[in-house]
């Protein structure tokens, strides 16, 4: 069954201007844990003294999931990593032929001779520590060179291979660089080695397409999938972790495996201590992710929601809503009357369509209409127009006040 690493702690703060309190993160990594999460990566601990006491403080907490730390290829890395009481360890180190010769000044040999002395060292010192090892920028490296350097990694200890998409190559709909090619062949090519890891896909969103690589790589048998909170990460970010659920749900067969009533509350979490806001049209958490808004849609919903979604928002703790503006017909302004608990003028056709009127002139002002504080308003307005051509009282009445 895949298992959901999530990286909103360490990728997720990779992003420019993010920051993450240790009382923030632990508090994420509760959301996280409490949605069902197999594995939370808390953060690099050889990067900052706050950062290993926040994973720490996560590694003590007493989560279900794994709580892991991420590490350069360096054994005082690794100390500082295991130190934090982690169950899970991530090393990377790069065997792309031009960063081997770039940055570090090595030919392929040497690498792996590095790569082993470290995991062997980890290894070493605890048993029952899951780690795994990132060859960086996977996908643009020799395979030949990948399948070395991962058959070496296991060799000496590691129990999963990271395929990283580091740079956001990959892509389902081009046949030479599909990750679900790079998953079978390092699955196939280990396994006739007699090596049989757990292989986990990072997949970048730089094409826009990290979300569409990950599904492609769960079908061809990925064990784990990398994902953030809002797909924050480096660049352009990462696997959002509300899009990928919400797929898997409907592809994983039996019961589902992720509690995703807690979304909604992790994301605004995320969005206010990240200083990021989230996209109205984010899918499942955004605002007007369940909000219908043309008139045809409206009227359509009115009268059966699933004739216009997919989706149940109740899987996120969220209902359907409607929104008044240039592009709302009659029906959306009935349904807001009795919304305001104006019933009563629904059956006036007339002063229905003087309403729908003033609504469309405001929504030119290019902002959304709040129907709870607005509306009452225009009722008034309109009210007052009528008031001499039909020679009715028309009463508008807000928050209990009538007019």
């Amino acid at each position: 069954m895949v298992q959901i690493l999530d990286s909103t702690l360490r990728e997720g703060e990779q992003t420019p201007g993010v920051y993450f309190s240790p009382e923030t993160k632990l508090a994420i990594a509760q959301f996280l844990d409490q949605i069902g999460v197999d594995i939370i990566e808390a953060g690099n601990p050889a990067v900052d003294r706050e950062i290993a006491l926040a994973t720490t403080r996560i590694a003590n907490a007493g989560l279900k999931a794994k709580i892991g730390a991420h590490s350069l290829c360096r054994i005082d890395d690794v100390k500082k990593a295991l130190d934090c009481g982690v169950s899970f360890l991530g090393i990377f180190f790069s065997v792309s032929q031009k960063r081997l010769l770039q940055d570090y000044n090595l030919g392929l040999e040497k690498a792996i001779e590095k790569i082993v002395e470290v995991i062997s060292y980890a290894r070493e010192q605890q048993n029952n520590l899951l780690i795994r090892y990132t060859p960086e920028d996977t996908v643009r490296s020799p395979i030949e060179d990948v399948i070395e350097a991962a058959s070496a990694a296991v060799q000496a200890g590691a129990n999963i291979i990271s395929i990283a998409d580091t740079t956001g190559y990959t892509s389902p709909f081009h046949q030479n660089r599909t990750i679900s090619h790079y998953v079978k062949t390092l699955k196939e090519e280990l396994a006739k080695r007699k090596l049989y890891p757990q292989i986990e896909v990072h997949c970048h969103n730089d094409r826009g397409l990290a979300l569409a690589n990950a599904l492609d790589a769960y079908r061809a048998g990925a064990d784990i999938i990398d994902v953030t909170v809002m797909g924050l990460g480096e660049r352009s970010g990462i696997v959002d972790l509300a899009e990928l659920l919400v797929n898997l749900t409907d592809m994983v067969e039996g019961k589902p495996l992720w509690d995703l009533s807690y979304l909604k509350d992790l994301y605004d979490m995320v969005s206010e201590h990240s200083h990021i806001s989230i996209p109205p049209h984010h899918p499942l958490v955004g605002k007007n992710a369940f909000t219908h808004y043309a008139g045809v849609h409206v009227k359509a919903i009115a009268k059966d929601e699933e004739l216009y979604q997919s989706l149940n928002p109740e899987i996120v703790g969220r209902k359907s809503s409607f929104a008044l503006g240039m592009q709302s017909g009659l029906t959306a302004v009935e349904l807001a009357l009795q919304q305001i608990g104006r019933a009563d003028l629904v059956e006036k056709k007339d002063l229905v369509a003087k309403i729908l009127q003033e609504i469309k002139e405001i929504a030119k002002r290019g902002t959304p209409i709040d129907i709870e504080k607005e509306l009452p308003e225009v009722v008034k307005r309109c009210c007052t127009i009528s008031l001499p051509i039909t020679n009715e009282i028309c009463t508008v009445s807000v928050r209990g006040t009538t007019f």
